[in-house]
């Protein structure tokens, strides 16, 4: 998968659009490039595919379909039967108990 550079504000640390030269959040206006990782500051046209230095780009944003896969796979499936079990017999506990 390609690198995408993204930006973002250095007063405010909203993400911008590559080609905007004012902050849509606190509307700083923009004369160069910083590198969030190393500080390396250049012009815009040097971090096409990240960081000439140090290489970084940051990791493209999830889409939506992206964070319920990672939400609904992030602990593994064993831990969702064992909470199951453990709730059930609690459940069971408590029933026959407050009898």
């Amino acid at each position: 998968m390609k690198k995408r550079s993204r930006f973002f504000c250095e007063n405010c640390g909203a993400e911008v659009a590559m080609d905007s030269r004012r902050c849509p959040r606190c509307g700083r206006s923009f004369v160069s490039v910083r590198c969030q990782a190393c500080g390396f500051t250049g012009e815009e046209a040097s971090f096409d595919q990240g960081c000439p230095v140090c290489g970084y780009a940051a990791p493209a944003p999830f889409n939506r379909e992206e964070k319920q896969k990672a939400a609904i796979g992030s602990l593994p499936s064993w831990v969702y039967v064992l909470t199951a079990l453990v709730f059930g017999i609690v459940g069971f506990l408590v029933f026959f108990t407050l009898r």
